[in-house]
Formats: C-alpha cells, sequence, structure tokens
C-alpha cells in the first residue's frame, strides 16, 4: 500500500489535465459543482450525455474539499486504484494467504497501464473497482459456505454502482466472467438456488434506474439517442476516429502489463488445459484450479469482446486486468517452486523480449522526437525547440539492464524468487523517470501553454465577453478559464459572425500558426501573450 501511495498519489497534480477525456470529465464535474445541478451533466454548459454522474459526483466532492485544480480532478481515480489493490489483495488473502495475495496485488500495481489510468481523470477507474468487485463478490458467494452466500449482494452492488459509472457496460462486465464459467462448470443450478439472481436483479435496478428514468424525464428522445449511439453506437461503428484494427489491443496488453504479460499466455493455457474435467467432474479441480479457470474465461472474454468492438482504445481493456494479474500470480507461485514449469522458458524469453524493445523505445526518443519534431509542431508548436535531454536514454538502459539480469537469475533454482522483484523494480524505475524528468518537460511545453493563457483570459473576460479557441477542440481550457469557451475549427468562420461586431471584449486562444486563418478582424487583433507557440489575442491591447 506504501508503493501504491507514492506511484498514485506522487505529483498527482503536476500535470495539467490532458485534452479530451480528462479535459471534459474535469470540467463536466466543475460545471456540476458551480451551478449545483446534480442531476444532469454538462460540458460548456451544454447536457453532457456520455457518461453518467458517479464519477461527477466524486470529482465535485474532491473540488468541494480542495480546491478545483488538477490534483482534487484526479484523486478519485487515485483513491480507486488504492482501493482496488487492497480489494485484490484482500481476496487473495482470503482464498490463499499473505504469499499469493502479495504477488496477486503487486502484479496489478506494478504495470504502466494500472498506473497510467489511476492517475488520470477517467470514469475507468471506479469502473474497474465496482466490476472487480462484483466479480469476486460473486466468487466468494457461489464456493464459501454458510452466510458467504450472502456476498452475492456485492456483487449486485457492484454492478449497480458500475452501471453509474459508465452505462450498461458496467453490468457486462462482470457477465463476461460469470457466465462462462457457470456455463463451462454446469453450475447455473447451483447459482439459481442460492444466488438470489431475480432478486439481485431487482437491487441493481432499484439502485441504477431512477437516475436514467430522471434523464430520460429531464431530456426525453435527445437523451435516449445519445444513450444508444455511446452504448451500441460505440460497438457498432468507430467513434470520434477511435477505431484500430483486430489486433488493436495485443500490444496493449503486452507492453501496458508488462512485465507480467510475458507469463500470461502461458498462464492461460495451464488455466485451461483440464477444460474437459470442469466440463464433467468439476468436484475433482482444486480451488486454485477453478480460481484460475474463472480468471481466464473472464480475461479472455473481455479481451475479445472489446476487440470485436469497433470503437478502441488502450483504457477499454483496463478491466481484464485484475483477473489477469491473478492468473499470472498463480501461475508465478508455481514457478517460483518448480523449475519444470510448463512454459517457464518460452515466458522468460518473452520477458527478455518485450524489456529489450521496451527499453530500445525509450532509449530511442530522443532520436525519434527529432525525426518527427515537425510533425508534432502542428498541434504542439514548442517540439521545434525542445530538446528531450537523455534520461529516455538513461531510462531505457536500465530496462535493458534489468531484463538481462532477471533472464539470467530466471535459469537458478535457487535465485528464481528475484525475478519478480527485479521485474517489478523495471515498473518503479519507468515510474520514477517519467515523474522527475518526462512530466515536467511535457507539461511545460506541450500541455500548459494554452491553458495559462485560458487561465488569464477567464481573469481577464467579464461573463457578458466571449472566450474563442481557434483550433482543435480543447475541452481543459473551460476548466482553467472556468467559463464558457466558443470552440471554432479553422473553416467554421460562421461561427465566429455574431462577434463580429459585438461591442464586448473578445479573446481567442490560438496557436501563432493559425492567425492567418482567422477572418477580419479577428485576425487583426494585437498578441497580448504567447506561450511557447501559443498566442492570446484580444480586442483591447492590455490584460492583467
Amino acid at each position: 500500500m506504501i508503493v501504491a501511495g507514492f506511484l498514485l498519489f506522487y505529483g498527482l497534480g503536476d500535470l495539467g489535465l490532458t485534452d479530451r477525456d480528462e479535459g471534459s470529465n474535469a470540467e463536466a464535474a466543475r460545471e456540476m459543482l458551480e451551478t449545483g445541478n446534480w442531476l444532469s451533466p454538462t460540458l460548456n454548459y451544454e447536457p453532457r450525455y456520455a457518461k453518467p454522474a458517479f464519477t461527477y459526483w466524486l470529482i465535485s466532492g474532491a473540488y468541494a474539499l480542495f480546491g478545483v485544480n488538477e490534483f482534487a480532478a484526479r484523486l478519485p481515480s487515485a483513491l480507486s486504484g488504492l482501493a482496488l489493490i487492497g480489494l485484490q489483495y484482500l481476496f487473495l488473502f482470503r482464498l490463499f494467504g499473505t504469499s499469493l495475495a502479495m504477488f496477486g496485488a503487486l502484479m496489478l500495481l506494478l504495470n504502466i497501464e494500472f498506473i497510467a489510468m489511476n492517475r488520470m481523470v477517467l470514469t475507468d477507474p471506479e469502473l474497474v473497482l465496482f466490476t472487480t468487485l462484483a466479480g469476486y463478490c460473486f466468487w466468494l458467494g457461489l464456493h464459501e459456505e454458510g452466510r458467504s452466500r450472502w456476498y452475492f449482494w456485492g456483487c449486485y452492488l457492484g454492478m449497480a454502482l458500475a452501471m453509474l459509472t459508465k452505462g450498461p457496460v458496467g453490468i457486462l462486465i462482470p457477465l463476461l466472467g460469470i457466465v462462462p464459467y457457470l456455463s463451462v462448470t454446469r453450475q447455473w443450478k447451483r447459482f439459481w438456488k442460492i444466488g438470489f439472481p431475480l432478486r439481485g436483479l431487482l437491487a441493481v435496478m432499484a439502485l441504477s434506474a431512477p437516475w436514467y428514468l430522471a434523464m430520460f424525464a429531464m431530456h426525453g428522445a435527445d437523451y435516449l439517442e445519445a444513450a444508444r449511439a455511446n452504448t451500441a453506437g460505440r460497438f457498432a461503428s468507430p467513434m470520434e476516429g477511435h477505431g484500430g484494427t483486430l489486433v488493436f489491443y495485443f500490444p496493449v496488453v503486452l507492453l501496458g502489463f508488462f512485465p507480467w504479460s510475458a507469463m500470461l499466455p502461458m498462464a492461460l493455457r495451464e488455466a485451461c488445459k483440464n477444460w474437459s474435467i470442469f466440463r464433467t467432474h468439476p468436484e475433482q479441480c482444486s480451488a486454485a484450479q477453478h480460481l484460475a479457470l474463472f480468471a481466464a474465461l473472464w480475461a479472455m472474454a473481455i479481451f475479445a469482446f472489446f476487440t470485436l468492438s469497433a470503437t478502441r482504445l488502450p483504457h477499454y481493456i483496463y478491466p481484464l486486468f485484475p483477473a489477469a494479474s491473478i492468473l499470472v500470480a498463480l501461475y508465478w507461485s508455481r514457478c517460483v517452486k518448480d523449475s519444470a514449469s510448463p512454459g517457464l522458458r518460452v515466458a522468460m524469453w518473452l520477458f527478455a523480449g518485450l524489456g529489450y524493445l521496451l527499453g530500445l523505445g525509450f532509449a530511442a526518443v530522443p532520436a525519434i522526437f527529432e525525426a518527427f519534431d515537425e510533425v508534432m509542431a502542428k498541434e504542439f508548436p514548442a517540439a521545434l525547440s525542445l530538446d528531450v535531454g537523455f534520461w529516455p536514454v538513461v531510462t531505457g538502459g536500465g530496462i535493458v539492464a534489468g531484463t538481462m539480469a532477471a533472464k539470467h537469475l530466471a535459469d537458478s533454482d535457487a535465485r528464481r524468487p528475484l525475478v519478480f522483484w527485479i521485474a517489478g523494480s523495471l515498473i518503479l524505475w519507468i515510474a520514477c523517470s517519467v515523474f522527475v524528468f518526462g512530466i515536467p518537460v511535457f507539461d511545460r511545453y506541450f500541455i500548459a501553454p494554452p491553458q495559462e493563457l485560458a487561465m488569464i483570459a477567464g481573469y481577464n473576460l467579464k461573463p457578458t465577453d466571449a472566450l474563442i479557441q481557434f483550433g482543435r477542440r480543447r475541452p481543459s481550457l473551460a476548466f482553467y478559464a472556468k467559463r464558457r469557451i466558443v470552440y471554432v475549427s479553422p473553416g467554421e468562420h460562421e461561427r465566429l459572425e455574431p462577434y463580429r461586431h459585438s461591442p464586448v471584449t473578445k479573446m481567442l486562444v490560438l496557436q501563432r500558426h493559425l492567425r492567418g486563418r482567422l477572418p477580419e478582424p479577428f485576425a487583426s487583433y494585437p498578441v497580448v501573450l504567447e506561450r511557447h507557440g501559443f498566442v492570446l489575442l484580444s480586442s483591447r491591447s492590455f490584460v492583467q
């Protein structure tokens, strides 16, 4: 928990909000606190139907306690990550004791995707916490005797909260593990007998449906259409350009779940190799084998579902990480004791390949940056003048050295347990390098410039004045300006017409190279401030 606290909370507010998701979520919660409208979320003071309200409630509560800032916006995500690590440990400790619980919790914590997801203003950290709670409570309710059947209520509570966090997918994700497991092991009759599914379904609806009904009552067909587009619509066709091929998630898992992803294929194979026994004589399999099968089916079903979805983003498969961590922990606990564990040598070679690839990737960052700086400058003008420095090279060298050491130790029965600690330390090494060297540079030159200008503009403008952002839409600017923003893309000059002859003060935030694409009189407004290639134009000649 100390390691988790460091990885999730160190410098949590040091990086400005990234666009689009972070900026949109943080601003929607800020508007909720400002307006006092706790039921219907808004973004730029217009209805926002993309996500349910639960995460916004949490962020707004953090704002009320700590002020409106980046730390408060990200606090619910970090706390959700901390709670998930605790849940992972307690679940495995109840079943198998300290050693396996430690492996499972640290494997869930020490990977790139977990750290990144729980340091961002997203709905996924809360979603994964609640769906994992639902899956683990289902398991305890089904397999433990006596009053433990009441764990099923924890399953239904988790589904309801997940539904309030991200919609119907909050119910679907637990079912992707529950339904295949009950089908393979033929335990539907037992579940129907002790799991009170009908009462559970009613409980889920009683907790989650009122908010949806209230939104329908307020917005009618508009809300229904938006809800359809953000559920079935996302699955059927790519939204906002987030597509990709059927192999999109393979590199996401291999690198996002590194270093434990190297053992995941072997762990999946071991979990499913007794398939026929599970179908004919499930009572002959141990508790560890049953849990491994449940985790394997759950992880594979989530992977398959989001692979088949037309809209693909790296964080969509984050819900499979707790189950994957259990699988790898069970597999590694056998490998530590037995050098003849099936697939260990293959897993170590895959680990080495991924480690060398990641290390060389970090080391090549300065060269890649120099080769593509003109392309990046179209979006981030400071790229042309930025010197990345040597920290990526040093980081990459450390990854390669650690990978070589772990690969060497894996061949020794006595020293094989050290592989776990070296592999985990690689993630700590990467995290510390990014926290200390990467984030400050990224924030100063890429994230902060337009946000600083928006903050200054918001300070200078009256409620009746106009703040215009010209270029690619950046929802985070509304968060920093604390006011409504008029978003105008190049070519949408008609959106500027209402302000052409208006007597109110107009300010524009844009990249310097886009100034020539503005119509008059906006193109003639003086530059009152500049930040690393972004400019603030104003119909007045000064700002405070």
